[in-house]
Order: C-alpha cells, then structure tokens, then sequence
C-alpha cells in the first residue's frame, strides 16, 4: 500500500513563493518615484498592445510586472472596484490605500488557497495635493503590502533597479531629470545593460496640477523630446560631476 504524498505547509508556502518569484524574475523592470511635479511611472516595455502602466482613478495609477494576463485581470479588476465605489459613494473616497489593501487580499487568497500563485508585483499610487501627502503602495505576490517613499524597483531585478535608482533619486527634480534618474536605473537589469529610448518604454505620470483625472501618458514624439532632454540633463550632471572631481583634485594637490 503506498504511503500519502504529504508537504508540510512552509514547504508548500516556500514553493509558492520560489515559483512566483522566478515567473517574475522572467520579465523587465518598473520604477515609480516622486519627481516635483507629481509622479512618474516608468516601465521597461517593448509591447505597444499590453501597457504595464495604466489609470486606476482619478488621482490613482497601476504599475504591474510579471505575467500580463494575470496583472491585466488585477488591473479591470480595480478598474470596476473603483468605479462601483466612487458611484455608490464619493469619488474622493478612493484612494491608493482602499485599492492597495484590495489587492492584497485578492493577491494574498490567491498564493493561501490556489495550487499556483500569481506571478505578479504592482504599485499603486495616489498623487496628493502636495509631495508629502502622495502615496506609493507595493503589493507583492504573496499579498503583502509595503508603503514605500519616494520611489520603488520592481520587477526580477528590483534590487539592482532600486539601488541604481537611489543613486539618482531627487524628489523636487524636474520631469526630465526624474526620467534621466528612471532610465539610469532600467538599465541596470541584472541579467543585461542596455540603451533605452521611448520604443522600448512605457511612460506615464500623475501629474498634481492637472484637473480633475490626473492621469497622463506620454508617448510619440513627447515621449522622444522628453528623453532628449533627460540625456541632456543626464549629461549635464556628468560634466558637472567630473568638473567638480578635477577642481577638488588641483586643490588637494596644492
């Protein structure tokens, strides 16, 4: 008689999670971070048809890595939860903070209940009325939800793309510079680097000023006009940094 095939429950849970975080690992990286006019969402993405960024609400966007069809379901899904709630109630009663919890227990049902886990990572975020009013929620595989500052990496090399991405990071930068800053850190996925330009990104931003639907993506000729300038700030910074290193070297030589 053959004995019952029998794995304890963290071995269960550690290969849910070593499953989920190789299909993740598959695919390109996304940033989101503050520049000084909102925030600014940037994902590596050679596809025209299946965007990685999009329009939650109003104030509030979606940035997804991973599997699309499964992200896809999670982004119509917050789509609806958003819409029914704002229309039974108030629009500015949805926030980055309702949907990101909403998200966590979809994601977190799923990896507890479900033979397979969703192979995804998303950020919500909320733009406010000022820097420190805005919101950034990552929601992992798994369901755990972490409210980040500032900025976040996401994605099979999120450690390398964050740790790029802080090196550059400003808060009050322009657009062009807080761009600069997202390439810089894109390029830096570990398993290759490379030259990003806008057929192989995605860009869209929360942008504060804007009325009502603050939702913006920028692509075409923007989108190419935008990178010019980012290269140029980009190289600005650099001569102004080894410039800086020349005149700090001729002082300590005298």
């Amino acid at each position: 008689m053959s004995m019952p095939f029998y794995v304890s429950p963290e071995q269960s849970m550690k290969d849910k999670a070593d499953y989920a975080r190789k299909g993740i690992a598959r695919g390109r990286s996304a940033v989101v971070l503050q520049y000084d006019g909102g925030i600014l969402l940037v994902a590596d993405n050679m596809s025209r048809t299946l965007h990685k960024i999009s329009e939650l609400y109003d104030r509030v966007a979606f940035a997804a890595v991973g599997r699309g069809n499964e992200f896809e379901n999670l982004r119509l899904g917050g789509v609806r939860y958003a819409d029914a709630h704002g229309y039974a109630y108030d629009r500015r009663d949805v926030t980055g903070r309702m949907l990101a919890n909403a998200y966590a227990q979809t994601l977190g049902t799923v990896f507890s209940e479900s033979n397979k886990p969703w192979e995804v990572e998303i950020v919500v975020a909320e733009v406010g009325d000022d820097a420190d009013s805005d919101q950034i929620y990552r929601i992992t595989f798994d369901g755990s939800v972490a409210d980040e500052k500032g900025l976040v990496g996401m994605g099979g090399s999120a450690e390398a793309v964050t740790n790029a991405l802080k090196e550059r990071f400003d808060p009050a930068a322009p657009l062009s510079e807080a761009l600069s800053a997202a390439m810089y850190a894109l390029s830096h996925e570990q398993h290759e680097r490379r030259e990003l330009d806008a057929a192989n990104l995605e860009v869209a931003i929360l942008e504060r000023a804007r009325e009502h639907r603050k939702f913006r993506r920028i692509r075409g000729a923007r989108l190419e006009r935008l990178i010019e300038e980012a290269r140029a700030a980009d190289s600005s910074s650099s001569s102004g940094s080894e410039g800086s290193s020349n005149g700090n070297g001729a002082e300590s030589g005298a």
